[in-house]
């Protein structure tokens, strides 16, 4: 979050989600008073929209991926966390969702490589530095 806070606004860890109220969200769909996102931030994917991510770590060796590839692992895990979070967010939030999934091997799912690459473009361009040791800084954290 801390990097993040560098090149957006309005960063918040931890956010609480706008209750439900009459929203027909599709099934699955986390509908519990209190539910929380790991983190949101303003200006992330657009200027002055709100963005929300939320984060899982996943070990592959564990029992419960056996004979599924690291490709699946992560697309079951992104869409676990869009199932969950993603229409609620759309419709009441007005914002962004995006899973970020990460191994305790070092890997990431799609969405999070998407995500840490915007993220090193925008820091990049802050900071002046150059775009490769930018990624490869912000990968390494």
């Amino acid at each position: 979050a801390k990097l993040i806070e560098q090149v957006c606004k309005d960063t918040v860890l931890e956010p609480s989600l706008i209750p439900v109220t009459t929203e027909q969200l599709q099934s699955g769909t986390d509908v519990s008073d209190g539910a929380r996102l790991d983190v949101s931030t303003r200006g992330f994917w657009t200027p002055l929209d709100r963005a929300f991510t939320d984060i899982r770590v996943l070990h592959p060796q564990a029992q419960s991926n056996a004979n599924t590839s690291l490709f699946q692992m992560y697309k079951r895990h992104e869409a676990e966390k869009k199932n969950k979070y993603n229409d609620r967010v759309i419709q009441i939030e007005k914002a962004t969702f995006t899973p970020l999934v990460f191994s305790t091997t070092g890997g990431m799912g799609n969405e999070a490589a998407r995500f840490l690459k915007h993220l090193a473009v925008k820091l990049s361009n802050k900071s002046g530095q150059s775009y490769s040791d930018t990624v490869a800084f912000v990968r390494r954290r």
